[in-house]
């Protein structure tokens, strides 16, 4: 599979820097797209050159087709992430992009590329699982979800037209990731998992269960806040994330 000519879909650069010694890889969350991930490039501009994904079926790619797969999802960006990895790679996923990072951080080990690090944000450990069927709810479900969340940008709740144009993707993503494992393999590469501890979707001892999916040193940070504790720890989340860059940076 040639991805050569469709990696611009992929992956969105906000603040380019392609002579950095380190590259930071963005795996956005369910009904999420690469410009969640515009603050933390916006930060970490000098430390790392940072890359978000975008996703099938949202903003510039409504027009495609929704992937609701894990496993497929992860099988078409692994080619894309590949060439990345011309320099040390640290993967970070919120929600179900940890999910994702994850399956592609397998699929690139069996090519003989490793991220430094992978940072699993608020989600439960791959081997977890819970019966949920928010992609099984009507219109008005999914919209009280994401509002329960705070996931979603106010403005798009609010308008009603957008958010008829969004729900789709939103829907394909939770069908995605509530159909995703149980799955027991281990990557090689480090995992650091971040959690809200008052997060409705992932206990500490969930995001604990991280450790048994890593041949390579596990560590844990709970921070205070819900499944989005991302916003309001925004600075210490990102302070993390640079310490990590520039540790690995200097490894090289």
């Amino acid at each position: 599979m040639t991805v050569t000519d469709g990696r611009d879909l992929w992956l969105r650069r906000f603040h380019p820097a392609p002579d950095a010694p380190v590259r930071l890889v963005c795996f956005p969350h369910a009904g999420g797209s690469a410009t969640f991930y515009f603050p933390v490039s916006a930060a970490l501009q000098g430390d790392s050159d940072v890359t978000a994904l975008q996703y099938p079926g949202r903003q510039d790619r409504r027009s495609e087709p929704n992937v609701d797969d894990i496993g497929a999802l992860a099988d078409r960006i692994a080619p894309v992430v590949a060439p990345l990895f011309d320099r040390p790679v640290v993967f970070f996923g919120h929600s179900m992009g940890a999910i994702i990072a994850f399956e592609v951080a397998r699929r690139l080990e069996v090519q003989g590329h490793t991220p430094a690090m992978l940072f699993a944000s608020g989600r439960r450990a791959p081997s977890t699982r819970r019966e949920e069927n928010v992609h099984q709810r009507d219109d008005d479900g999914i919209v009280a979800e994401m509002k329960a969340m705070s996931g979603t940008d106010a403005q798009v709740l609010g308008d009603e037209e957008l958010l008829r144009m969004v729900l789709p993707a939103i829907r394909s993503d939770y069908r995605a990731i509530e159909t995703y494992g149980p799955v027991d393999a281990a990557v090689g590469c480090p995992i650091t998992a971040l959690v809200g501890d008052d997060d409705p979707k992932t206990t500490v001892p969930e995001a604990e269960a991280w450790r048994a999916h890593t041949t390579a040193a596990f560590d844990i940070r709970t921070y205070h806040g819900g499944h989005f504790y991302l916003s309001p720890r925004a600075a210490e989340v990102i302070a993390l994330i640079r310490q990590t860059l520039r540790g690995t940076a200097a490894v090289g």
